[in-house]
């Protein structure tokens, strides 16, 4: 069980659900490693990917083209950390693994 009384697996995944929202969510209030990898994971992710979208010209035209990218991530993150692997992204996963012992 982690910190939530939720199992680790579980609350990996809720990590996900509203992307940088619950990852700030479950870093702030969970104390398991693997669900505070997943957690940053989440909010570089999706925080990255929000921004992107609200650069002017630029992000609006690929609002759409981040969305379709933001839902496939969303759900391939969220089924790996569900089934309890620590499933890193191509440079995200390795900068959030770094930046855990920085937040306490």
């Amino acid at each position: 069980m982690a910190g939530t009384g939720l199992p680790k697996n579980t609350a990996a995944a809720l990590s996900y659900v509203l992307g940088w929202l619950t990852g700030i969510v479950f870093l702030l209030i969970e104390k398991d490693p693997f669900v505070r990898f997943h957690a940053m994971q989440s909010i570089i992710t999706f925080g990255a990917l929000t921004i992107l979208m609200f650069i002017p010209v630029i992000g609006w035209m690929l609002s759409p083209l981040l969305w379709i990218v933001g839902f496939i991530l969303w759900l391939v993150l969220i089924f790996k950390a569900y089934q309890g692997e620590e499933f890193k992204l191509p440079f995200v996963g390795d900068f959030a693994k770094k930046q855990l012992p920085k937040v306490k």
